[in-house]
């Protein structure tokens, strides 16, 4: 898990660097949307990304030993295969914040006072994160508690393989011993970033001195949501029409040709129609999963005082264990899955909904409507909902191909679809012993799932209401108070302090 949760810090710090270095520099104005490669890492599982890993640099390779535990050189490829998919998501829920932080009146005043870039960046760094500490402390327990699969690939006695074993043994004395472990870290960690993220805001949240990270900004129009798009619809178009449970033995591994655009796996079946059928249910279950998971997520994290020892205990179960429950009580089936994963899926959501509404409810311009009368509905439907809504509903679409992905980890382990069915999840299962001599087989499913994180993410940008915006814009021209607003990215020095003093001139 330390090993994890370095790799983790180190993508994320990649992933946000460059609005860290336009937003020091005051060039936020030139970012272009992206995040492309960030989304497909964080759309890989870590069970097929193991599986390659192991494969590719411990075995083929060489590099790095694949198997065991035995020294700090086996924990190398573990830790890659669970950090660097972590990092990419806690990277894009930093870089969602930063643009924020760099648009505040001290931004601006330590640009204009000559501050270096590096130090601005570092106190930017510095406002964002106590939103993302509590979402942190869901990492490291989920690290500890979702390494079931990766302990199995590498072969590594830990917690989470042990917990697996105990469970498929019926060891109640092991599965309760490793389950209240879990649960006990889950507590701690959580009960610690809570603790920082108070530390670090000091006592603006109790005086109220904080100022809102979701001001409107324009939508990032980028053409990529729709190519991704076309492109995942056209893998579906092209596959249906061909038969997922024809058998051909006589063509079984074969390498991508025009027949067959994906290749064949071990039984000769067209790989491309087995993920074109495997899509539409996998891709929909993913999508009420997501929605139920958004729903929930959000009026749980209206009330944190019920959320949070709930989100303590629920993250500390693996989905893996979840869903044998699940199996036990409902039996194996096809929903199966989707109920194990929608039994998690809100934690993070959650504690992202609340983290974002304690600061929310410490800033000046709530303390001013409510000292103008607003009552405490109008405040909530008004002012707090519609300021984090739109960074939860990004986080639920960056969780979209997570969600995809786990229901295929369940699958991956026998816990849903049944053979023959083409689940992405069977599919990855089936495929996984021929990963070294017809990768493709793997490679195939894998790269529609990048593809799924590279739409999700690529298209939250766009969750933003420009009508309201234009709305909202015009009404302050209206009032004549427009123009004497601070620029959030003025292009040269002077006009940086042209607006700083024409900002200081009416009172702000």
């Amino acid at each position: 898990m330390a090993g994890a949760l370095t790799i983790a810090l180190c993508t994320a710090a990649a992933v946000c660097a460059r609005t860290l270095w336009l937003g020091s520099t005051r060039r936020l104005g030139t970012r272009r949307p992206g995040g492309t490669g960030s989304a497909v890492l964080a759309a890989l599982p870590e069970f097929l990304f193991a599986s390659v890993l192991a494969s590719v640099i411990g075995v083929q390779l060489g590099w790095l030993p694949a198997l065991g535990w035995y020294g700090p050189q086996w924990m190398v490829l573990p830790s890659l295969a669970l950090g660097l998919p972590a990092g990419a998501v806690l990277g894009r829920l930093l870089d969602d914040l930063l643009p924020g932080a760099f648009t505040e009146p001290w931004a601006l005043a330590a640009a204009a006072r000559g501050l270096p870039p590096r130090a601005v960046a570092r106190k930017a760094v510095r406002r964002c994160v106590p939103g993302l500490l509590p979402n942190l402390g869901l990492f490291a327990v989920g690290l500890t508690g979702g390494a079931v699969a990766v302990e199995q690939i590498f072969d590594i006695p830990g917690l989470g393989q042990l917990t697996l074993r105990a469970a498929l043994a019926q060891d109640l004395p092991a599965l309760q011993t490793g389950t209240l472990t879990l649960v006990l870290l889950a507590a701690v960690a959580g009960a610690l970033a809570r603790l920082a993220a108070r530390l670090l805001t000091g006592p603006a949240l109790r005086d109220g001195a904080l100022h809102s990270l979701h001001r409107p900004a324009p939508p990032a129009r980028s053409i990529l949501p729709l190519l991704y798009g076309a492109l995942l619809a056209a893998v579906i178009g092209l596959g249906l029409p061909r038969s997922p449970l024809a058998l051909d033995p006589a063509a079984r591994l074969q390498a991508p040709s025009p027949a067959h655009p994906f290749g064949t796996d071990a039984l000769g079946r067209d790989i491309l129609a087995r993920v074109a059928h495997g899509a539409l249910s996998t891709l929909g279950t993913a999508l009420a999963v997501g929605a139920t998971a958004l729903v929930a997520g959000i009026l749980l994290g209206l009330l944190p005082r019920l959320s949070e020892p709930l989100v303590d205990t629920v993250n500390a179960v693996p989905p893996v264990l979840t869903g044998l429950l699940v199996a036990g009580l409902a039996g194996s089936g096809p929903w199966t899955p989707a109920l194990a994963v929608a039994v998690g899926a809100w934690t993070p959501l959650a504690t992202h909904t609340s983290a974002l509404l304690k600061q929310e409810r410490a800033t000046l311009h709530l303390t001013a409507t409510r000292a103008l009368g607003a009552t405490d509905w109008y405040l909530l439907t008004r002012e707090l909902i519609p300021a984090a809504l739109p960074s939860v509903v990004r986080h639920a679409l960056l969780r979209l191909p997570g969600i995809a992905l786990n229901l295929a980890a369940l699958g991956f382990l026998g816990l849903g679809a049944q053979p023959p069915s083409p689940d992405w999840g069977l599919l990855l299962a089936e495929n996984q012993p021929y990963v070294e001599r017809a990768p493709w087989t793997v490679l195939a499913p894998a790269a529609v799932l990048a593809l799924l994180g590279a739409l999700a993410v690529t298209a939250a940008g766009g969750v933003h209401l420009p009508r309201l915006r234009r709305r909202r814009a015009t009404h302050l021209g209206a009032l004549g108070v427009a123009s004497s607003m601070p620029s959030p990215d003025p292009a040269t020095p002077s006009q940086e302090r042209a607006s700083l003093s024409m900002s200081k001139g009416h009172g702000y």
